[in-house]
Order: structure tokens, then sequence, then C-alpha cells
């Protein structure tokens, strides 16, 4: 399936737990005032891959312990990254996603677009919440500012209990 990217991080350490591999998809609304990304605005900027070409990259590197979707807005693109997500977790690892949406607008968002439910239902971490450049912290882990969420999901509802045991976790 053809998805619009802005490209791929084949490691990083900064886009949530663990190393994982990060898909920066092109195309996003919010514009955010200071994004760390604001190549990945133009909808019409990027290029065309296939989820096929990227699921194999990802397979080739036995250090990962996920994917994670950045953008770009990744739920501009849900149908591709349903996908991606649905083949990562079957191979036994997880996902995280970031959107500028909050998590209460994507599930209405949702009720339009089956397909961004669907999504929500194959994400693990959900880094909900626009980039607001007055509160712009380096201090908060896989966060750009104070105001953005760690959400944790299961089945693609908020899980207080998962949230609670991974409090105690160290990255």
């Amino acid at each position: 399936m053809n998805i619009r990217l802005s490209g791929i991080i084949r490691e990083s350490i900064v886009d949530g737990p663990g190393i994982r591999f990060v898909v920066f998809t092109q195309g996003c609304p919010h514009k955010c005032k200071g994004c760390h990304n604001p190549q990945t605005h133009d909808f019409g900027g990027g290029y065309i891959s296939d989820t096929d070409k990227i699921l194999e990259e990802f397979k080739k590197d036995p250090l990962l312990q996920g994917i994670t979707f950045s953008g770009g807005e990744p739920f501009m693109q849900p149908r591709p990254l349903l996908e991606l997500a649905r083949a990562v977790h079957a191979m036994g690892m997880n996902v995280v996603s970031y959107t500028g949406f909050l998590y209460e607008r994507l599930k209405e968002l949702g009720e339009k677009d089956p397909y961004i439910l669907a999504l929500l239902k194959e994400i693990d971490i959900l880094v909900d919440g626009p980039f607001i450049l007055e509160q712009k912290t380096l201090m908060i882990p896989f966060r750009g500012s104070k105001n953005q969420r760690m959400l944790y999901l299961t089945d693609g509802e908020i899980d207080e209990e998962k949230k609670a045991k991974s409090d105690y976790a160290q990255y």
C-alpha cells in the first residue's frame, strides 16, 4: 500500500522507548509554531513509498523494539499505518505514534474514518497534543512540550494500569 513519507530513521532512541524504527509521514494540518519537522507540513511534499518496502527494511534490524509513527501528522494517513502497525505487532514488537491531535479528538474523527479507530487499537503508546513553543521542554522523555501526554493504550482505550506499571520503567 502506498504512503507519502518525509523520511525514515532506521534506529532512534529519542522517539519512544528502546531502539525504534521511525516513519515520518508527510503532511500536517497543525503547522505548530517552532515545529521540529516543518518540512513535513506540505501534503504534496516528500515522496511515495510502499508499506511492504518499509516493512522489509524494518525486519532487517534485530535490535529494534518497535516502530514509531511521527510526522507530519500520522493520522492523516491511517490506513497504510494500520497495515504497518498490524505487521509489527504480529512480530511481537510495539507501536508508538505521535499526533498533534488530542486523543479525544482522534476518537471523534474516528466516527467518520474507521481507519483512525482501527489504528488507535494498534498503538501501544500515543504521544498526543500539538507542540507549543512556549511550553517547550527537554526534560520530559519523548515529548517536545509540557502539554503533550504520553498515553498507554490497550485496544484503543487509555490504560491507566499499564501507565502505572510503566512509571517504574527506566528508559
